[in-house]
């Protein structure tokens, strides 16, 4: 007599991952339909600088035009860090908890980055400039999350693809960051050369040391 086991099927649930990407394009669209004009403007960022100039004023930082995109930019980037792990051998691309946490993560860091920013900037007084300056931060992330979406899509629902993917794609964040900050200094070079102290001081505090810190701790854990 031939005893038979049987094992049981492990599948990928990767419907809570279709609901997001879903949830993504609807408030693009729905983004798009009620701000069609600066949305046009925002889409062409990467050729023309118009958006920029247009919407410099510090009050657009919290307008729903910026807040409905955070929320899509947020999505975005922790879809990719969570892929970038997965291609490394450190995680499941498919682990929804784990997405969670990263989403999670990544809204704590951002909002408790920029309210310690807001109370630097009023001690020192530079508060205006620390508005304008993170708003184009905020306009290059947004366009950032926006564009590797679809990348998203396709490495998660693909497997046969190279690592080097997501090497590329982490390269062309790190070079549109560093243009990023030339274009702000490029923009506000007057202003921050007035304060070039305080502004060496926030580089280091802010931008800088956070990322090494969680570079450390990624490698570290991953070691």
């Amino acid at each position: 007599m031939i005893e038979t086991i049987l094992h049981p099927r492990i599948t990928e649930n990767k419907d809570w991952a279709t609901v997001l990407f879903v949830l993504s394009f609807a408030i693009i669209a729905i983004t798009k339909s009620i701000f069609e004009n600066r949305f046009g403007d925002f889409a062409n960022l990467i050729f023309s600088n118009k958006y920029t100039k247009v919407y410099r004023d510090s009050s657009h930082l919290k307008s729903g035009f910026t807040v409905a995109l955070f929320f899509v930019q947020v999505i975005s980037l922790a879809f990719f860090i969570q892929i970038s792990l997965s291609y490394f051998g450190n995680a499941s691309k498919t682990d929804w908890l784990l997405y969670i946490q990263i989403f999670t993560f990544l809204v704590f860091f951002i909002l408790s980055k920029y309210l310690i920013e807001k109370i630097i900037a009023t001690s020192f007084n530079i508060e205006e400039f620390m508005e304008q300056f993170n708003l184009q931060k905020v306009t290059y992330r947004t366009y950032i999350g926006l564009f590797i979406l679809p990348f998203n899509i396709i490495l998660f629902y693909y497997d046969s693809f190279s690592r080097n993917i997501p090497l590329v794609i982490i390269a062309m964040i790190l070079l549109i960051n560093a243009l990023t900050y030339f274009i702000s200094i490029k923009n506000y070079q007057n202003l921050i050369f007035g304060k070039l102290f305080y502004f060496i001081l926030y580089l280091c505090a802010l931008e800088i040391a956070p990322y090494y810190f969680m570079y450390y701790w990624f490698t570290k854990g991953s070691a």
